[in-house]
């Protein structure tokens, strides 16, 4: 039962309706007096729509909305934030390169601007889809207490974070722009040269999608807008049954990319004239490239027909090697010898130089929700955890398709693992080297179960249960973190020779590890010293500050190191030397030596490991002399 309003009616906004019936181009948003969003009139746009004639004006061909410089300027502030490292949630921690870190991705794309700069070969998101019950991340906005109270609406404790996005919010379409905006320009700098992003949505935010898109990647690296039918059954919602969405395709350079295909189908392989090279099929032999002697007749010998190239085009052949192929019998007039020439394309050839088939912007069989919901249940018992999830087999398409060699794969979007299961799935099956990164903000199952609908309530309280039996909090973290687990163990039973990596790493967003006090030169006294004497949060430890470190220093995060004694204190060692580190107090000359002789290539101490000024200034000579190409930090 709806709730009354209580109040009058708001003329101005059911005058907007009434012209949006009319001119819906006419309709856009803008700030009231309070900063707010609502909906609003383009009145240079309805004049002209009222008008026989053009109206004056500037015209440029753009795509906007309010709030696209915010999302510009928010994608390029900095941040003090870190990645502490949680050993104990991880799997294979010392030998794993996986990744799954928690928070909020916008801020972890920035943090990892540095470490994995041009390093993802393929990035796969499946992002809210703004349907208008959708929550989407409001990067920023902060709001009133009284906003904050109002159970439209999702946010966390500073009211920050994240909202409910209902088709009757003024900001309907343009807060989704910004947050995906801001996402997609830190994204493209993570994707190497022959990098490939996919990103899934469906027809509500397709169109402003691809003009985003466009903006961010360059129209020239738009690869494709694939269309998968991601479910089968029909649903009686709408006029049409939405039995499909769009993943699109951006490369980060198109000239660099390299693209996977399908296997070859051997069933369009023939051999009716027993051709000792084995099965083969038919195909063209012209082109629409210009070039020496490629226009000339090629007579059937059976039927003394000349052919030449059709529609103004070319042979891909000179008149010699055309000649050679016919006498090699590679050349065939059609499958009964009576029609225009084709080129024989033979399997085994092909196998051998492992080719693969062209993809089909449609596909129609590579699993659908209904499957990735059966995927999950198989893994945790019958029980169903999550509602509509992409199934591992579509996945692992696209991976075919954008990192078919191998290479490190990312998901900001990470829900409840998919991405991960079919990486591991793939690297098992080709014997590849595949490296993820996952991304997950830590949703509360609670609040999100409280306001669902009573089908997604069901299965949030599944989900709770679970967590509940192995005393996990309720948050979608910890149940994807569970799937990756079940989905490497499957993978090892049904395949025991399978090698992959089956671990990861967990990292968690966080405050800086550094304190964040300040006074002014005249504010010091001899006790505000004595406090001062760590300027790093007490509750880190040498582990966060190393990962600080790495972040800060843009070296990877999934590399090995180890950890020993050295006259009383400990250091750290990086990936055989990309950096030592040591944070003990008061380090004796002994250990800056022994790891100055190492000759790092970065050193790094904390700003109290030294007792004086003197002394850090030997640190830096002692440097000087044994290690002059070190790079010496103190944090």
């Amino acid at each position: 039962m709806d709730k009354m309003r209580m109040e009058s009616e708001d003329i101005q906004q059911e005058n907007v309706k009434k012209i949006a019936a009319l001119f819906p181009n006419c309709v856009t948003e803008a700030r009231d007096e309070d900063g707010h969003l609502k909906k609003a009139i383009n009145f240079e746009m309805l004049k002209q729509m009222l008008s026989d004639s053009v109206i004056d004006g500037d015209e440029a061909y753009e795509f906007t909305w309010v709030g696209k410089k915010a999302s510009i300027v928010e994608a390029n502030r900095p941040i003090r934030k870190t990645l502490r490292p949680v050993k104990e949630d991880s799997v294979n921690w010392d030998t794993t390169e996986n990744l799954y870190i928690e928070g909020d991705n916008l801020e972890v794309l920035k943090l990892l601007q540095e470490s994995y700069l041009g390093k993802v070969k393929m990035i796969y998101i499946d992002p809210p889809y703004n349907t208008g019950n959708d929550f989407i991340y409001n990067d920023d906005f902060k709001v009133s207490s009284e906003e904050y109270a109002d159970e439209s609406g999702e946010v966390d404790e500073e009211g920050n974070r994240m909202f409910k996005n209902t088709d009757s919010n003024g900001r309907f379409h343009s807060d989704w722009c910004s947050m995906i905006y801001s996402r997609l320009m830190l994204a493209r700098n993570l994707l190497s040269e022959d990098g490939v992003i996919f990103i899934s949505i469906d027809e509500k935010e397709s169109a402003n999608l691809r003009k985003i898109g466009d903006e961010v990647f360059g129209e020239s690296n738009f690869v494709s807008n694939i269309i998968w039918q991601s479910r089968t059954s029909i649903s009686n919602d709408y006029e049409v049954s939405l039995n499909h969405n769009h993943p699109l395709i951006y490369s980060k350079n198109r000239a660099s990319l390299v693209f996977g295909g399908d296997p070859i189908d051997s069933s369009e392989y023939v051999n009716p004239d027993n051709d000792p090279r084995g099965p083969w099929k038919l195909v063209p032999l012209d082109a629409n490239h210009a070039g020496g002697d490629t226009v000339y007749p090629v007579t059937n010998p059976k039927t003394g027909v000349d052919y030449l190239p059709p529609n103004g085009r070319i042979w891909c052949y000179n008149r010699k090697t055309m000649e050679q192929l016919i006498a090699d019998r590679r050349i065939k007039f059609g499958l009964n010898d009576d029609s225009a020439p084709k080129r024989k394309l033979y399997l085994r050839e092909r196998l051998e130089k492992g080719d693969k088939k062209t993809p089909s912007s449609i596909l129609l069989d590579a699993g659908t929700t209904k499957d990735g919901t059966s995927e999950i249940m198989n893994l945790f018992d019958g029980q169903k955890l999550f509602d509509y999830p992409k199934s591992v087999d579509f996945i692992k398409r696209l991976i075919q398709y954008g990192a078919p060699s191998g290479g490190l794969v990312m998901d900001f979007f990470a829900g409840s693992g998919t991405t991960a299961q079919a990486a591991m799935e793939y690297a098992s099956e080709n014997g590849v080297n595949i490296r993820y990164i996952m991304v997950q903000l830590p949703e509360d199952l609670d609040r999100s179960s409280k306001m669902a609908s009573s089908a997604a309530k069901k299965t949030l309280d599944n989900a709770i249960g679970f967590l509940d039996s192995l005393k996990k909090p309720h948050l979608i973290t910890e149940l994807s973190k569970q799937r990756i687990c079940r989905a490497a163990k499957k993978i090892h039973e049904d395949n025991p020779d399978a090698t992959f990596d089956d671990g990861f790493r967990v990292l968690k967003l966080d405050d800086t590890n550094m304190k964040d006090v300040y006074y002014a030169a005249g504010d010091y006294t001899q006790d505000l010293v004595s406090m001062l004497e760590s300027n790093v949060k007490p509750d880190r430890t040498d582990l966060d500050l190393l990962f600080g470190c790495l972040i800060e220093w843009g070296l990877p995060l999934s590399l090995p190191y180890t950890s020993e004694t050295i006259d009383g204190c400990m250091v750290h060692t990086y990936n055989d030397g990309d950096l030592i580190a040591c944070f003990d107090e008061n380090v004796p000359e002994s250990v800056i030596k022994t790891i100055a002789k190492r000759q790092p290539l970065r050193a790094v101490f904390r700003d109290f490991s030294f007792a004086s000024s003197p002394e850090k200034i030997n640190v830096g000579e002692i440097f000087k002399l044994l290690a002059p190409d070190t790079r010496v930090k103190v944090i």
